[in-house]
């Protein structure tokens, strides 16, 4: 049970705050830990008839040297406490990415932080906690993050 197990990260102190909780787990159950971040398109323009998504090339090679760097060192924590972990760089919509990572990888759980928003700030920023919640298939495990 739970020898793999999926953490999405996207790079802020609240959502390492799963980390405690995996390092736990997986010391237990001896799991594969798989770290992945999901970079998003870079820049959108809207036109009168159509929206057009375009990517900057410099920019998107410096954000993924910097995700990767990123996950890397948190797989390298993770590795230094005896747990085995690697990590995944994914481009597109961030849920769906998820969910794709999920079952490609054979994930057993999905554990991640959300950032606690509730109201009006739900519906203007969304909820990638929310959109795993509602469409997975696998185990879930949520943490409210704390914090600004």
């Amino acid at each position: 049970m739970y020898k793999t197990i999926l953490v999405p990260l996207d790079g802020s102190k609240r959502a390492e705050q799963i980390l405690p909780y995996i390092e736990a787990i997986a010391s237990m159950r001896e799991s594969t830990v798989i770290l992945l971040q999901v970079v998003e398109a870079a820049a959108l323009t809207v036109g009168p008839s159509n929206m057009l998504f375009y990517e900057e090339k410099d920019a998107s090679n410096r954000a993924l040297s910097s995700t990767k760097a990123y996950l890397e060192a948190c797989a390298d924590d993770l590795r230094a406490r005896g747990i085995a972990a690697k990590y995944i760089v994914e481009y597109g919509i961030v849920v769906q990415r998820i969910l794709e990572v999920a079952e490609r990888e054979k994930a057993e759980l999905i554990a991640m932080a959300s950032h606690g928003r509730t109201g009006l700030a739900r519906v203007f920023y969304g909820s990638v906690a929310a959109g795993v919640m509602q469409q997975t298939d696998r185990p879930l495990l949520l943490i409210r993050s704390a914090g600004s």
